[in-house]
């Protein structure tokens, strides 16, 4: 049977608005994670590649960058999948597996669960090269309207996240 989702580059519209510096997502921040989107299906994914100096013990990732991966990736869901913005209300993570800087690129993933209210549910995992789920939790997002998303967290117009076609 054929797989009939295809993944689909998210262009990061942020980089247009003057102070943009965001520690995980921006791709001029040198100190940051610079990660980059795609939807595939229900999900965002960010492939992306640990260096050593994200290590915490002996070339494993520190526990604190994880839970950025891991918050991040809920952010950009929010934003594709219910095109609006938010704040995260909590953050509650398993650490699993050790993730190691130096054993090749993770995959971070995240798909919306379920939205009570003004409260989005994702579910984020980061996933090894050996496609073990590491570290997987529970981000609430406390989720905006689109227009006050506009004015207090600068959210762009939907189209810009994506190619034109």
């Amino acid at each position: 049977m054929k797989n009939h989702t295809s993944k689909k580059q998210i262009l990061n519209p942020y980089t247009e608005q003057e102070g943009y510096n965001c520690f995980g997502c921006s791709p001029n921040n040198h100190l940051g994670l610079k990660m980059n989107f795609f939807e595939e299906g229900e999900y965002v994914l960010s492939p992306w590649e640990p260096s050593d100096h994200f290590a915490g013990y002996k070339k494993v990732l520190h526990g604190g960058i994880q839970a950025t991966l891991l918050d991040e990736i809920a952010s950009w869901c929010v934003q594709i999948k219910l095109k609006t913005a938010g704040v995260t209300a909590n953050l509650n993570l398993r650490y699993k597996k050790p993730v190691y800087v130096n054993k090749g690129n993770l995959l971070l993933k995240a798909k919306i669960d379920k939205v009570e209210r003004r409260i989005a549910y994702v579910h984020a995992q980061l996933v090894n090269t050996d496609n073990v789920v590491c570290c997987e939790g529970e981000v609430k997002y406390f989720i905006y309207p689109e227009e006050v998303a506009r004015e207090k967290l600068y959210f762009p117009e939907f189209e810009k996240f994506f190619i034109k076609e």
